[in-house]
């Protein structure tokens, strides 16, 4: 079996680092895949790896900070996009459709249809949901406003899953990475995170500089490669230890006794799965807010960038119990992939 993977997105941060490991959990299961991107993607994650990919138009609205006039825009030129889609799903001989979020979901869906090939949706916001669920089977992710909901009607299967990681995330060992910490890391102070995935956001950026500067006796790392030069000297504070974009996380993870992230993705996914307490900060990227804190009743707190040291350091004195919490979701978030990619083969 064959199968095409679109994926929305520049295919550089969390949406092609969830389409990778679908893949690979399914290429474990002898099943060949291909990721589509947009034609006008970076790709840098998959050129990490050295993986190719295929291109084909995926247009893409903003996710969930779209606005009427950027879905319009993006409608405008989804019907060219599925049927450039269709051609390339035919051409590849293609035997089913994964669309992965957003526009790869709406491309992607709807030029299975129009192919004729079975497609399964992997769904997380308001508008790639109710595409999918209307067309196709579909998995809901945390963030799609249908996860948990019991007024998800539809004629064709769907479950909630947690978001797909590396089953190895947990596997970390600081052991390998304390020769190459920036020389003020002090092994006898706490150590915490600081990160809103592969790019570093503005607010995210203030929240750190804000932490930095009202805490001394913290070991406050950082990670992600900076938006923009205002980004960048923001962070630029001495006991910020930058770290840049790394190839090291499953090590830190090992390391740090909590991270400071954002209310999305698979980041908050792979430090729950490590059983590490989580501060989210709130609307760092587009203003977006998804409500997380509801989905890890007890392993997450909530933080603006105001008010980030209060919680920051209330989350380090309740670390113990916060921790405990994070037990409950560990093992279920570990086991998720297995469950998508049975759901994914089930339905193809």
């Amino acid at each position: 079996m064959k199968l095409l993977l679109f994926v929305t997105g520049r295919g550089i941060g969390g949406d092609a680092v969830i389409a990778h490991t679908i893949s690979e959990a399914l290429n474990e299961r002898n099943i060949s895949t291909k990721i589509v991107l947009d034609s006008k993607a970076q790709g840098y994650y998959y050129k990490n790896k050295n993986i190719s990919w295929l291109k084909s138009s995926i247009p893409a609205a903003g996710g969930h900070a779209s606005t009427k006039l950027n879905l319009f825009k993006a409608g405008l030129k989804t019907i060219k996009a599925i049927i450039q889609a269709s051609l390339l799903i035919k051409s590849e001989k293609a035997d089913g459709v994964v669309g992965i979020i957003g526009g790869g979901v709406v491309v992607g869906c709807l030029a299975a249809k129009l192919s004729g090939v079975p497609v399964v949706g992997v769904v997380s916001t308001p508008n790639d949901t109710k595409i999918s669920i209307k067309c196709n089977p579909t998995i809901l992710l945390p963030e799609s406003p249908l996860f948990n909901s019991k007024n998800n009607i539809s004629k064709y299967p769907s479950i909630d899953n947690y978001i797909p990681i590396k089953t190895d995330i947990v596997n970390g060992d600081k052991e390998n990475i304390l020769d190459i910490l920036p020389d003020n890391y002090n092994s006898t102070k706490k150590s915490v995170l600081f990160s809103s995935g592969s790019t570093l956001f503005e607010d995210m950026a203030k929240a750190v500089r804000k932490y930095a500067e009202e805490s001394d006796n913290i070991n406050i790392f950082l990670i992600g490669e900076p938006l923009n030069d205002v980004v960048r000297d923001i962070v630029d504070y001495p006991n910020i230890m930058n770290l840049g974009y790394i190839n090291y996380i499953k090590h830190l993870y090992d390391l740090i006794d909590l991270a400071v992230i954002t209310d999305d993705g698979a980041t908050l996914h792979e430090t729950i799965a490590c059983e590490i307490p989580v501060v989210v900060v709130v609307g760092v990227k587009y203003g977006r807010y998804h409500g997380l804190s509801k989905v890890f009743d007890g392993a997450v707190m909530e933080s603006n960038v105001d008010n980030i040291t209060s919680v920051v350091n209330d989350a380090l004195s309740n670390e113990l119990e916060m921790k405990k919490a994070t037990k409950k979701y560990s093992s279920n978030i570990i086991h998720g992939t297995d469950t998508l990619v049975d759901f994914i083969l089930e339905n193809l």
